[in-house]
């Protein structure tokens, strides 16, 4: 076999060698191991601040110098200052568990002297996030001859170009039909890669007719909705409301997406419900943990419905983000309807916040009803 032939080869299954670098890094941070971050001669060690422990804080003081924290722009804007972008808290050495506890508990601290951070500090609070991590990232310059061999390293042009690069691939891993409760014509099909290696799951409902536009719901997972019915959101009705609709109209397909939380991850969103039992709305007390409105990504999702010969859909959202995401996709988008749930004690705040804060096309006053088709 020729060398470029197989080259092109080996590139296919292991993607090229910044998604590897960005990939590992991202898995060493969730290990709660640090990574060392370099552009060109700079370095910086790197560890996620919710999970530095003990040890690994002693490590940071010995091995390296110039400790910092940085912390993202919502998290910063929450605290009071008035920042468009994430900023750089000088650490002294004895502070750091303090620090950390405003992070992880949000206990107020005095904050020390700040300044903008930097290309490697934005990158390493990136890594930090990608890592389903709270956005705040410990960083230091190693001192010489004191970084462990064995840390793994990642340039900052890896970083940079793990979220705006290729995907890596994306493919069904297997399908079988599950006979659910609204009925029994269903196929669950997982696919294997795509955007931080999970599995993701499209559901087919029924026959639907990939030559018209098919019915269409994007998901995101909520564990304490869809499975045990919480009555913070509407999550799981909406979940479920979607196909019995899709089953009525003979045909559909609801991708279910890992991307609890907005894109936060399972900790996040609890950490959030908690603030939220303080007085801030779902927004706001995403924003104290450091996370943008939404952190979710669609990219997946119009990589899942090609391979399932699926380019034109009626979506049922009342998301406008979910419909431009989609057409960035090149899915075209033919029809929206509406996928109401009903109103409690427990998420009337929640649903007043995605109405007048997020722009979602909800009544308001949203009530239960049947979608129209």
């Amino acid at each position: 076999m020729r060398d470029d032939i197989a080259a092109e080869i080996w590139t296919g299954i292991l993607g090229t060698g910044r998604q590897l670098a960005g990939e590992r890094a991202i898995a060493e941070l969730r290990a709660a191991r640090p990574v060392l971050l370099s552009d060109g001669a700079e370095q910086r060690l790197v560890a996620a601040a919710e999970t530095a422990d003990a040890g690994l804080i002693e490590a940071f003081r010995g091995s390296a110098g110039d400790l910092g924290l940085v912390l993202a722009a919502p998290r910063l804007r929450a605290l009071g200052y008035k920042a468009d972008s994430a900023r750089r808290f000088e650490v002294p050495a004895a502070s750091i568990e303090s620090l950390q506890r405003l992070v992880v508990e949000n206990k107020p601290f005095p904050l020390p002297p700040s300044r903008p951070a930097s290309a490697l500090d934005c990158a390493a609070m990136q890594l930090v996030k990608l890592s389903f991590q709270l956005p705040a990232a410990l960083v230091a310059r190693p001192g010489p001859g004191r970084t462990p061999q064995s840390l793994l390293q990642v340039s900052l042009e890896a970083v940079e170009n793990f979220r705006s690069g290729a995907m890596p691939p994306l493919r069904i891993a297997t399908r079988a039909p599950v006979p659910l409760e609204a009925g029994t014509d269903v196929e669950f099909v997982v696919f294997r890669g795509g955007d931080g290696l999970r599995d993701q799951v499209a559901v087919v409902v029924g026959k639907p007719d990939p030559q018209a536009p098919v019915l269409l719901r994007l998901h995101s997972a909520c564990l304490t909705g869809d499975l045990f019915g919480s009555l913070k959101c509407d999550c799981g009705q909406q979940l479920r409301d979607a196909v019995a609709a899709m089953m009525q109209a003979g045909g559909g397909v609801l991708l279910y997406l890992d991307q609890e939380g907005r894109g936060t991850g399972l900790r996040s969103k609890m950490r959030a419900y908690r603030l939220q039992n303080f007085g801030y709305d779902t927004l706001e007390a995403d924003a104290v943990l450091g996370y943008e409105a939404d952190e979710r990504s669609y990219r997946a999702a119009g990589r899942m419905l090609t391979l399932l010969g699926v380019s034109r859909v009626a979506m049922m959202t009342n998301n406008p983000d979910k419909l431009r995401a989609l057409a960035d996709c090149g899915i075209e988008v033919t029809a929206r309807e509406p996928l109401l749930g009903s109103v409690n004690e427990y998420n009337r705040g929640y649903l007043t916040t995605k109405l007048q804060r997020a722009g979602h096309m909800l009544e308001p006053e949203p009530r239960r009803r049947a979608p129209r088709f």
